[in-house]
């Protein structure tokens, strides 16, 4: 049953779109859910799937997480388009509605359509694969990509019945930021989703999968460390050959608490782990993974929305505490690796696609605000333009109009009443953007209607020279400063800058900076 919300819509919560991944379920692909009679009344969102507390290490959640939200206006309209939002956090961490500005109040009202936000299973409960657990029954159980076919579950379940809440099953548009978005980008490949959605979004995604050999021995290395904290084997041999014997094994696994198997793997300060996903395991994925998009054989050749923050990077720096803020190693570490980001996740991905014959245009952005401008100055209080200026995720709330940062890793502090009248008129900007792709598959259709300025034509990625590559979104004092650019980025372009422009002390810091990964141990500041 559904009840009234913020912004004169009206939300359902914690609807199950498949059975609970317990039991017998657990490391299976997600079945349909169990019918019920009657009306179902949840007044409070579904818990978390199980997963550590960022900046804590404490671990919450549950393993019944197949849950989803759905907010639409409060009124009897149909054929709505509907917007799916995939949650980020490194596919270890992060819920549906982890955070207030994940919450579709304000888009659903706004654009006039429907919001759904999607759990999925997280951590080794999501991405595990092991010659154990494969009983050779199915291939989609046998994958390891659980996490992946439970957003592919979802999808199937909003086709069948968002009609009911008003949606049209012919306009869905799924969007994802980090880890949603890599799963976004990984969905364009995928089979068993062909399809399922017609539009895309990728906002600060990763390009990264992981071979099945890459993840059956990073499962059992994991395995290894279970089986002595458990006290099952003292040492690693006796372990060893517990291994041996699949079904003592594969018994031992599903007795084990969920606490007690993500125990076997150490939180960074966001409490992701490190934890392969995406199993190019033939089935869910391609074996060749995106290799697929370079030739073309994909199915979700779907209009693209793909795009980076200016510094992405730095708020993974400002989380480990080293280097300090101060040192030109951050900042050099800050420009470098997210010029990188951009390079690999937007401009290559961008380019690669654009070339494809048959795919719909690409639409690329950059996201500027929070970012210094050549005097040095930038819209945020204090000192936060310099420590985390336009940071990873930051976009998030400017898409999908909620005023707060509240529950981010970073707190409340960016948002101000000097910087409400310039962050208002983007936001709104990128909300006409994006209600326009969805309802036609190009940002500038209905953009350039009803309230509001003329935007800036929004031009789709051309790998001619000199032709438009991508959108900035920007401010410039209480306006918005949207504007095309023409700059590609490539990894040697970048390479060749950081050999030109850093010291050799320098160059060599900033790469070893860089080498670390984004989930690494928490450092002191």
């Amino acid at each position: 049953m559904g009840q009234a919300d913020e912004d004169g819509t009206w939300v359902w919560k914690a609807v199950p779109f498949a059975q609970p991944p317990v039991g017998e379920l657990r490391w299976k692909a997600p079945r349909d859910p169990q019918p019920w009679s009657g009306v179902r009344s949840r007044r409070r969102f579904a818990p978390p799937a199980v997963q550590y507390q960022p900046l804590t290490g404490q671990i919450l959640g549950t393993e019944d997480c197949l849950y989803l939200n759905v907010w639409r206006p409060a009124s009897y309209q149909t054929r709505l388009p509907v917007y799916v939002w995939i949650h980020g956090g490194g596919n270890s961490t992060g819920s549906a509605t982890y955070v207030k500005y994940y919450r579709g109040h304000r888009l659903a009202a706004a654009g006039n359509l429907v919001f759904v936000s999607v759990n999925y299973r997280l951590g080794p409960l999501g991405w595990f694969s092991h010659p154990a657990l494969r009983e050779g029954r199915s291939p989609e159980d046998d994958s390891g990509n659980f996490g992946t076919l439970d957003i592919i579950q979802a999808l199937r379940w909003i086709r069948d019945n968002i009609a009911a809440f008003g949606g049209d099953p012919g306009t869905v548009l799924i969007a994802g930021e980090s880890a949603g978005a890599m799963n976004v980008l990984s969905l364009l490949t995928c089979p068993a989703a062909a399809g399922l959605f017609h539009r895309a979004v990728i906002q600060s995604g990763v390009v990264s999968t992981t071979s099945p050999e890459q993840a059956e021995g990073r499962a059992r290395r994991a395995i290894l460390r279970l089986l002595e904290k458990n006290g099952l084997a003292r040492d690693p041999r006796q372990a060893e050959e517990l291994l041996a014997s699949p079904e003592r094994l594969r018994a031992f696994l599903r007795d084990c608490s969920a606490r007690q198997l993500l125990r076997c793997y150490s939180p960074g300060p966001s409490g992701m782990i490190d934890n392969p996903s995406l199993i190019t395991d033939g089935t869910v994925l391609p074996a060749e993974g995106y290799a697929a998009l370079e030739r073309g054989d994909y199915p979700g050749k779907v209009p693209l929305i793909i795009g980076s923050n200016q510094e992405e990077m730095k708020v993974f720096l400002y989380l480990a505490g080293s280097p300090s803020w101060r040192s030109p190693e951050y900042q050099a570490a800050a420009r470098f690796g997210s010029e990188r980001w951009k390079a690999e996740a937007v401009d290559a991905v961008a380019r690669r696609l654009s070339a494809v014959p048959g795919q719909p245009p690409v639409y690329a952005y950059l996201f500027g605000w929070g970012a210094r401008d050549q005097r040095g100055e930038s819209p945020l209080p204090g000192h936060w333009g310099e420590r985390l200026g336009s940071f990873h995720s930051l976009e998030i709330p400017f898409f999908l109009g909620v005023e707060t940062t509240e529950g981010s890793l970073v707190g409340t502090m960016m948002f101000t009443r000097a910087n409400r009248p310039g962050r208002v008129a983007l936001a709104s900007a990128m909300q006409r953007y994006l209600v326009s792709f969805l309802r036609s598959g190009d940002p500038n259709l209905e953009s350039s209607a009803g309230a509001g300025a003329l935007l800036p034509f929004w031009a789709p990625w051309s790998n001619a020279a000199g032709a438009p590559k991508c959108i900035l979104f920007d401010t410039r004092g209480p306006e918005a400063d949207i504007r095309l650019l023409d700059r590609e980025l490539t990894l040697e372009g970048i390479e060749a800058a950081m050999r030109a422009e850093l010291s050799p002390e320098l160059l060599e810091t900033t790469r070893a900076i860089l080498a670390r990964p984004l989930t690494g141990p928490t450092r002191r500041r």
